[in-house]
């Protein structure tokens, strides 16, 4: 079985959607963060490839009734690579393979998902990426724990994360690459994710209500 992870931040505990804040301004930003998140996780569920968990940032807001709903696990450690690690430990822990994603890619199509899941469920030692457009990844998924000097050794939020990330685990898995998309960190973001809503084959109800969100808030990002 395959568990899936959803990388969230809890408005008022920490800062959220920073770089996107400042081009938009705070409110639509956490806005911005909790609609993508409930499209995230409607995705994740109709995959249905096994469970499905928010990864909460802070231990305050693992009871923070926006994450109500789905089971909750607390990314712990300092810094992003041993706040994943955690998380993954976890997953792989409890259900054998682990797929981490984040909030910010309300694009996600649950066929991706499935295709992550079987090929975990395939074989030992196997490990799915989906690489982002601005050099770091939208997905990982592995069967195995994997040292904490792999998952602290790219700088994330550099242009060489998903590169550093693979290079540092050199052979240690078989593959598959899933196709690049775009996470939505920054304004100039947003004309590529909403083009990359519209063009989905078959978008979730809740994916065609951010859809619509999106184009009446940000009208000079459509270029639909």
């Amino acid at each position: 079985m395959s568990a899936i992870a959803i990388f969230v931040k809890t408005p008022g505990l920490s800062v959220v959607k920073s770089r996107l804040a400042a081009a938009i301004g705070p409110k639509r930003a956490i806005e911005c963060h909790l609609r993508c998140a409930r499209a995230v996780a409607q995705v994740a569920l109709s995959a249905d490839i096994g469970p499905v968990y928010w990864a909460v940032a802070e231990a305050a807001g693992l009871e923070d009734a926006r994450w109500a709903g789905l089971p909750r696990l607390l990314q712990s450690g300092d810094g992003l690579g041993e706040r994943m690690r955690s998380v993954h430990d976890a997953l792989v822990q409890r259900h054998g393979a682990g797929i981490l994603i984040g909030a910010d890619l309300p694009q996600l199509e649950a066929g991706q998902l499935r295709l992550a899941a079987r090929h975990l469920q395939a074989g030992p030692a196997r490990g799915v990426l989906g690489p982002a457009d601005d050099g770091g990844f939208w997905l990982f998924g592995c069967n195995i724990g994997l040292a904490p000097a792999i998952w602290n050794r790219p700088h994330y939020g550099g242009p060489r994360v998903a590169v550093d990330f693979t290079q540092a685990i050199a052979g240690q898995l078989d593959w598959l690459r899933l196709a690049t998309r775009t996470d939505l960190d920054e304004a100039h973001d947003l004309s590529r994710v909403i083009d990359e809503l519209l063009k989905l084959p078959a978008p979730h109800p809740v994916q065609a209500d951010l859809l619509q969100w999106l184009r009446y808030t940000f009208p000079s990002q459509d270029s639909g």
